[in-house]
């Protein structure tokens, strides 16, 4: 009999696990989130130029939020936020419909993710980028975040998509109290958006006064990734530079009332 027990009892786990291999693993700190042992080597071998732990702390999330990666590219961040929010947080990576017939098709790197062990939280979304969410889906998002992709929105592969449009839909779907994190290549000061597409870099400044534009409250800046060397005036892809470049993280605040 008990033989029998153990049997059943076995085929029971056997059935059980891949919805446990789907499930988050729970990270209570920044740090716990990079040291996660199962991050693919690629994600690992790139923490040196972005420095995930200060840059997670940096970007208040937290267990059981709900986060929008805007445009994850490989998943990197999205890996991250994953672990970090744990099985009672949620993680939208989030693809512009405007780049989904790329060559990499990002979309499906997206939905990849969520099919990782441990990943199970992730949900991969796309529609256009100046796209206002229904009703419903607003005031539902603790944290939004775009990693050196913000300039993009403003070139001409995104078909004229409306960049203040995208911000005030960023801002209708977060909670009041939530974060806009947005981390890019530093442009020469000054320049607007006039790099954007040939060197892939913008201007601080910029960025601000269009998410400000929003209805976003500044609430800080980190200068962790900043490189004081950096002249501005390479390509980001540049053999000289690449890796290297100077990069700004802005935090902003949908104000709470």
């Amino acid at each position: 009999m008990k033989s029998v027990l153990f049997l059943k009892s076995s085929l029971a786990m056997l059935s059980l696990t891949p919805l446990l291999l789907a499930l988050p693993v729970q990270a209570q700190t920044p740090s716990a989130a990079v040291a996660d042992k199962a991050r693919p080597e690629k994600d690992v071998q790139q923490d040196s130029v972005r420095l995930p732990a200060e840059l997670l702390a940096f970007s208040k999330v937290k267990k059981g939020d709900v986060v929008v990666d805007i445009w994850p590219g490989g998943g990197y961040w999205s890996r991250l936020f994953s672990t970090l929010v744990g099985p009672s947080g949620k993680v939208y990576a989030y693809v512009p419909a405007e780049i989904t017939g790329f060559k990499s098709d990002p979309l499906a790197l997206a939905k990849a993710i969520a099919s990782e062990p441990g990943h199970g939280n992730v949900e991969a979304t796309s529609y256009p980028a100046a796209e206002q969410p229904q009703a419903d889906l607003y005031n539902q998002v603790d944290v939004a975040w775009t990693f050196e992709n913000y300039h993009d929105l403003h070139d001409s592969f995104m078909k004229g998509a409306d960049v203040n449009a995208f911000n005030q839909a960023v801002f209708k779907r977060l909670k009041p109290g939530g974060y806009y994190i947005v981390a890019d290549h530093a442009a020469v000061a000054g320049s607007g958006l006039k790099n954007t597409e040939d060197l892939h870099r913008i201007d601080l400044a910029t960025v601000r006064a269009e998410v400000e534009k929003a209805g976003f409250v500044f609430d800080g800046e980190t200068s962790v990734l900043a490189v004081a060397a950096d002249d501005h005036q390479l390509k980001i892809f540049d053999p000289a530079i690449r890796g290297k470049t100077d990069r700004f993280v802005l935090r902003f605040k949908k104000p709470s009332h």
